[in-house]
């Protein structure tokens, strides 16, 4: 049997279950103002870990936040179960707190009343239907409001009885511990074939194809024995390379000759991401010969996400800016040989080695001068990349396969939490 359904009302709900009660938020929650306690802890409100203590939060994030060091006397203070509204909350949802401390005063504090089962309304209030109906209480971004509790009471909300309400919490955390238990395996999967793939790179451009030639020991960590008919030079005489200039913030016009940043080097090609743009004159006078040429291969000098960037029709003729660093293969090393090296762990180990003891966090030509690669007879190189080519496509296409899974579980969690906190899922039927 059905379970029986009516009409909410309320565009964003559509139907709800006959027995379930629609309300205005002031009707579960009210607006506390209660001003931080002393000995209160700073709190965050987070989209990913609800509302923790700033400490927790630069813990699990592994970064440094900067602290409010005036107007603290104007935080609010929060409880356990409160729930904040901040800016983020429109594209977030409000956030749940989980420990006792206080908030920025910019934001909203919500009490919530008796009849609140908090996980319940946590997912609710964090589902993308309830996000998207935020969205529509006011133009606040344009008219430069905080968003608060006065947009939040615009939104009807659904209210099941409290056991229901429980046995929804219940239900959702369930099948999405078991949805990201899922995720986390298969994310796992992922790092695995990455860390495949850079040692096939790895062996390919420090060993070659055939494990039975003839090898000598170069003398060095991390290139071990190599092919005796290789030959371990500076890396110099592989690639020239240069890192972009320094530019300031003063020199960004609204059009011209587009500056490359390092958020357009993220994938195969380069792209205009993030790009800011440069006077043509001041170009021609200063920086002409940055300017990127066809088939140039881009880095970041943070060295951290291992990503090569090639320039295509989009981005030849831009500057790159400080922190990029633009490579060009010489006649000793092919280009898909040259670009295979920089994402092996041989050159990764040797940015690590040159930093040693340098709290500069990114690296530049000059590092580069004393790196050292090993070269095989040009015909070879060829060969190794057409092999290597093959094996790093089909660990590829199951990385591209996985992502893709990923998603799919991903858009199925968040159809699920929907489904389940407006009444479309009857737990009656659920094992």
């Amino acid at each position: 049997m059905s379970l029986p359904m009516k009409d909410s009302g309320v565009d964003w709900l559509g139907k709800v279950p006959a027995d379930w009660d629609v309300v205005p938020a002031t009707a579960l929650f009210t607006e506390s103002k209660e001003r931080a306690r002393d000995g209160d802890q700073m709190l965050s409100a987070t989209q990913k870990y609800g509302v923790i203590p700033l400490a927790d939060y630069e813990q699990l994030e592994q970064r440094q936040v900067t602290k409010a060091n005036v107007n603290l006397e104007m935080r609010k203070h929060v409880e356990v179960g409160d729930f904040v509204i901040s800016m983020r909350s429109m594209d977030g949802g409000l956030e749940r707190a989980r420990a006792t401390g206080s908030v920025r005063s910019s934001y909203s504090v919500l009490r919530a009343g008796p009849n609140v089962e908090g996980r319940y309304f946590s997912a609710l209030l964090k589902s993308s239907l309830y996000i998207q109906a935020l969205r529509l209480t006011s133009n606040f971004i344009r008219d430069g409001q905080d968003l608060s509790f006065t947009h939040v009471k615009k939104v009807r909300l659904p209210k099941p009885g409290l056991e229901e309400q429980g046995a929804i919490a219940d239900y959702l955390d369930r099948e999405t511990a078991q949805i990201d238990t899922l995720i986390a395996k298969k994310t796992r999967f992922i790092e695995l074939l990455r860390e495949k793939r850079q040692a096939l790179i790895t062996y390919a451009v420090t060993k070659g194809l055939n494990a039975r030639v003839p090898m000598k020991d170069t003398g060095v960590q991390w290139f071990g024995c190599i092919p005796q008919n290789w030959k371990l030079v500076p890396f110099r005489l592989a690639a020239w390379f240069q890192e972009g200039p320094g530019i300031m913030a003063v020199d960004f016009k609204d059009e011209g000759v587009p500056l490359l940043r390092v958020s357009g080097v993220q994938s195969e090609f380069a792209s205009l991401n993030g790009c800011n743009y440069l006077s043509p004159e001041k170009v021609t006078k200063r920086w002409q010969h940055f300017k990127t040429e066809l088939g140039d291969l881009l880095i970041s000098a943070s060295a951290t996400t291992g990503t090569i960037s090639e320039v295509g029709d989009e981005t030849v003729g831009c500057i790159p800016y400080t922190g990029i660093i633009r490579l060009q293969n010489t006649n000793r090393c092919h280009k898909a040989f040259l670009k295979a090296f920089l994402g092996s762990q041989a050159f990764f180990e040797q940015i690590v080695q040159f930093k040693s003891g340098s709290t500069i966090q990114h690296f530049g030509p000059t590092h580069l001068s004393q790196m050292r690669i090993a070269l095989p007879p040009v015909d070879d190189q060829v060969k190794i990349i057409s092999s290597l080519s093959q094996a790093t496509a089909r660990v590829d296409t199951l990385i591209t396969k996985t992502k893709r899974s990923i998603e799919l579980l991903r858009e199925h969690r968040i159809a699920l939490i929907t489904a389940a906190v407006t009444g479309k899922i009857d737990l009656r039927t659920v094992a």
